[in-house]
């Protein structure tokens, strides 16, 4: 038609239609009414009555004036109880309405405004939640979270299991592992508003939190900025890496074929494979921002919280609701405790003693327990009745066939038999480093309901007089040392 319309200026209207590959007949009719077939089509109207004709603008407009943010669905719930006739399927036909009115009459909106990244400027930190995943250590539930590094430039990301949750010790300890494993430091460190480290901190406490952080950052010469809270988009560059980031660990459990890992170091070696091949498809831009970050300090900065413990006469300590079990011969020392997010380092003045994996006060306020029974059973051995009552006991066993054994020993003979057979398990396990082998035959007896056997036991842990070696020491006469101190003056000379 264009073709046509256009030759029509400068040529009769045949040879125009001939040239256009039109009909006369056709050009004729063009020539007569020049719209296009679109715009000759009558508009669709409505083909039944419009439910909300005589509501909108009486009713959902002023309730929309009066409240901006009021959602679609509350206005639809609302006209639903001043007139019950409406039908449930107006509901999609008023939330286009209202859609159509707010484009037209609604309030300004905000604009997320996309950054252009100057290379080796800024990282971000932030933590994800991973219960949903179903991760299970040594067949129980892992309920931890990932701390979560990514350069906003080149993409360098750094993922770290942080069993706790979100806390001044789980940033920093992450953070400088991710600064190291990058080798620099950029000059701006995002974080969020850090509310959940905060939460239940009194003033004092927040205050020291704060003064950590800076501290941290001033080590690594970065600049700590946040970002508003409840404002997720101004932290981007880190949040959405989260998704990308969970459903890689989501798809390699699939492709793995189990959620179960033997223990801590497994998991957090699976993870770090994750994140490391995510890192090699960035290699080129990871290598050319690395060569624009500040240099690291010579040495890593603090990364646990201090504090000091006094062992009781219990034999342990209690620290953030967690009862501690030591070797008993610190009872009534004031030991140094530098807690970390999955250990304690326990020290004595200067010289370090132990470390001790951290555990957690429950959920519902109760106190929790880490126990060794090698700290307390040379006591038990003593007092084996005390095993009956301890607060602590189905943490005292070292394995799950100790606990069921002790409960079927319980109910099949009498409570003093049961605590003695059970502590005399526990020395033997013990003195003859025997656990696992024990816990096997514990599980065999406990599968054909029957007693261990203390006897054949002892006699199959301890240690067979004819396997050991003879060692025959001969001392050396001391004259030969006169004669290595002549010949050594000897050959000075």
């Amino acid at each position: 038609m264009r073709l046509f319309m256009k030759l029509r200026l400068t040529k009769p209207l045949a040879a125009a239609a001939a040239q256009a590959g039109i009909s006369v007949a056709s050009a004729y009719r063009l020539q007569g009414d020049p719209r296009l077939p679109s715009a000759k089509k009558s508009p669709r109207s409505r083909r039944r009555p419009d439910p909300l004709v005589d509501i909108f603008d009486a009713e959902v407009v002023p309730l929309l004036r009066a409240a901006p943010a009021i959602r679609p669905v509350a206005v639809f719930d609302e006209l639903r109880r001043r007139h019950p006739e409406l039908e449930a399927g107006v509901r999609r036909t008023l939330e286009r309405r209202i859609r159509a009115w707010r484009a037209v009459n609604g309030g300004e909106r905000e604009v997320v405004f996309r950054q252009v990244h100057e290379a080796g400027r800024m990282g971000l930190s932030d933590f994800t939640d991973m219960a949903d995943l179903g991760v299970t250590v040594a067949g129980a539930m892992l309920d931890h979270r990932l701390y979560h590094f990514r350069l906003a430039c080149s993409g360098f990301e750094h993922a770290h299991v942080i069993l706790g949750g979100e806390s001044y010790v789980a940033l920093a300890e992450g953070l400088q592992n991710a600064l190291w494993s990058l080798g620099g430091a950029p000059r701006e460190h995002r974080s969020d508003s850090l509310s959940a480290a905060f939460r239940n901190l009194d003033a004092a406490a927040r205050d020291d939190l704060t003064s950590r952080y800076d501290a941290l950052c001033a080590h690594y010469l970065m600049e700590p900025t946040r970002n508003n809270r409840g404002v997720a988009h101004e932290n981007g560059s880190i949040e959405s890496a989260h998704g990308h980031l969970k459903r890689a660990v989501h798809d390699a459990l699939l492709l793995r074929g189990s959620t179960e890992f033997t223990d801590l170091a497994a998991y957090r070696a699976f993870i770090d494979e994750i994140v490391s091949r995510k890192n090699a498809r960035n290699g080129k831009r990871i290598d050319a921002e690395r060569a624009l970050l500040q240099p690291l300090p010579p040495d890593r900065t603090c990364d646990y919280e201090e504090t000091f413990v006094y062992v009781t006469s219990s034999g342990g300590f209690t620290l953030r609701k967690v009862f501690y079990t030591v070797p008993s011969r610190l009872i009534g020392h004031r030991l140094r405790v530098r807690l970390h997010d999955d250990r304690l380092e326990l020290l004595l003045g200067a010289t370090s003693l132990m470390t001790l994996p951290r555990g957690r006060a429950g959920a519902n306020g109760k106190h929790g327990h880490v126990v060794d029974y090698h700290h307390v059973i040379h006591a038990l051995r003593r007092k084996p009745m005390a095993l009956l009552g301890v607060v602590y006991r189905d943490q005292l066993f070292p394995r799950q066939a100790y606990r069921r054994m002790f409960e079927f020993l319980h109910e099949t003979m009498s409570e003093r038999l049961a605590c003695k057979t059970m502590v005399a398990l526990l020395s033997l396990a013990h003195d003859r480093s025997c656990e696992l082998q024990l816990a096997d035959l514990l599980d065999d007896d406990l599968a054909h309901r029957r007693a261990p056997d203390l006897a054949a036991l002892t006699a199959r842990f301890a240690p067979d007089p004819a396997s050991l070696p003879e060692v025959s020491v001969r001392l050396a006469a001391l004259s030969s040392y006169d004669i290595l101190a002549t010949s050594d003056a000897q050959v000075i000379a």
